[in-house]
């Protein structure tokens, strides 16, 4: 059987610059500042947001986090998992009607051993993928082709993201 590798050397600033764990965590952010949509703030939600990657695997590439710094699912309230997965299913719509890719890749790695560049602050990853989407470009040059810049990839994100509405109130069983 014939292994199959899929590099991404564009990455390695990312990764060495994520190491550094004195650092301030890049994805704290509040629901004030997130809502004025600074920088690649897609959609600011009630207890999470949307944001795209600033080292991309893909056009379009989202991440989706909690406005509270927690490294892990189980530390989540259960409002802040609801936004989270209405943020995410709303961002997958507005990814399949901005860019209309083939398929989705969705993912969250937990813990540095897992991949998370950044263990301290929880993420999903939200990747549109298209037929035919990697290049001998990331190979043989050093560069990952995207078709349009973030800032053109968000203003098309902002447009087709469901109208406004609040995450469903999350009740817990036997109460109610």
């Amino acid at each position: 059987m014939v292994s199959q590798r899929l590099w991404s050397p564009w990455r390695l600033e990312y990764v060495a610059t994520a190491a550094d764990t004195t650092a301030e965590c890049p994805f704290c952010t509040d629901r004030q500042t997130a809502a004025g949509h600074p920088e690649l703030i897609v959609k600011a939600g009630r207890l999470a947001y949307a944001t795209l990657n600033l080292f991309p695997y893909n056009n379009g590439h989202l991440m989706v986090l909690p406005y509270r710094h927690v490294a892990d699912i189980v530390d989540l309230s259960p409002e802040e998992a609801a936004d989270l997965m209405h943020l995410l299913t709303q961002g997958r719509r507005a990814l399949g009607d901005a860019l209309g890719p083939d398929a989705f890749n969705v993912g969250m790695n937990l813990g540095r051993a897992a991949g998370a560049g950044i263990p301290a602050h929880l993420h999903f990853h939200l990747v549109p993928r298209w037929e035919g989407d990697t290049s001998f470009m990331a190979v043989t040059a050093d560069t990952k082709v995207l078709p349009e810049t973030l800032d053109q990839t968000k203003r098309r994100l902002v447009e087709a993201w469901p109208p406004d509405e609040e995450s469903p109130s999350v009740t817990p069983p036997g109460a109610g």
